[in-house]
């Protein structure tokens, strides 16, 4: 199959490109810039220049290629204005790539998040949120789901807080970052609130998964750990920097505040029974273990 990614050169998209050239596929990347080409280019894809602003240039890069795995996103917390920005951006972006994609029978696989459900763990058939700080990622991800209906074999690969690959990414990755930057390896509240975990690898083969067998409309948890305690995850970058392991105000995370503070937990047995897939990488605070002081 001839794969259309967005996001590629990230460290999940990196991951998700090798799985699919790995696996007798072939990439056609977008790349923003002449770095990202020749990243693109390095990793053995071929690379289309453009950004996720670019509607036309999303719409050929889908007309060139038999499904899509969109994994892009601005990624820009620093304050509510930013985060909004980001998620209009995408949401734009997946509604020009799915009305390409209209009655075509073809694969569009997208990264979602996992969902908070009080009191339990949450499962593949909660739905995720709509509202607070980026429930517009929450809309656009049922907006996608939505084109089954529309002859897209649409599904979302459920992404948990923390991504992870050589200690970095994800919410861990920015609490390290919060850290290096303050010098306090904090955590919100008193740090009992659960975390799920991947590593970029295991995440990688479930979006290739997706792509060859999901049903359309259907979601998927990339989850391997349930959920790790956030005072924990601290703990350990705290004695990887060298720094005091503490609670911090809530304000410290910007507008991801209310999410760090959330418990989380989710499972992925539906996803491992259905799709055949297994984690095999190291755990998060395994991993965490190779952050350099």
């Amino acid at each position: 199959m001839r794969v259309f990614v967005t996001g590629g050169t990230g460290l999940i998209g990196s991951a998700v490109v090798a799985e699919l050239l790995g696996s007798g596929h072939t990439v056609l990347a977008l790349a923003r810039s002449d770095a990202s080409a020749r990243a693109v280019e390095a990793a053995g894809a071929e690379p289309f220049r453009g950004s996720l602003a670019d509607l036309d240039i999303l719409r050929a890069g889908v007309a060139r290629t038999d499904g899509v795995i969109h994994l892009a996103f601005a990624n820009d917390f620093s304050s509510s204005e930013a985060l909004a920005k980001g998620i209009a951006e995408e949401a734009a972006a997946l509604e020009a790539i799915g009305e390409q994609l209209v009655g075509s029978d073809r694969p569009f696989v997208i990264a979602s998040g996992t969902p908070f459900v009080p009191g339990r763990v949450s499962v593949e058939t909660d739905p995720v949120p709509t509202d607070g700080p980026v429930g517009g990622r929450g809309r656009a991800a049922m907006a996608v789901l939505a084109l089954a209906s529309r002859g897209v074999r649409s599904a979302a690969v459920r992404l948990p807080r923390t991504v992870h690959n050589q200690g970095r990414g994800g919410f861990a990755g920015l609490l390290t970052d919060i850290a290096r930057r303050t010098g306090v390896s904090g955590f919100p509240g008193d740090g009992a609130q659960r975390w799920p975990a991947v590593h970029a690898l295991d995440a990688a083969v479930l979006f290739r998964l997706a792509l060859e067998q999901a049903e359309a409309g259907t979601s998927w948890h990339a989850v391997a750990d349930e959920g790790d305690q956030v005072r924990d995850i601290a703990v350990v970058i705290g004695r990887r920097l060298g720094l005091p392991v503490e609670s911090v105000p809530l304000e410290t995370y910007g507008p991801l505040g209310p999410i760090f503070a959330t418990d989380q937990p989710a499972s992925s047995v539906h996803t491992r029974q259905t799709l055949g897939w297994e984690p095999k990488h190291c755990s998060l605070l395994q991993d965490l273990e190779n952050i350099e002081p």
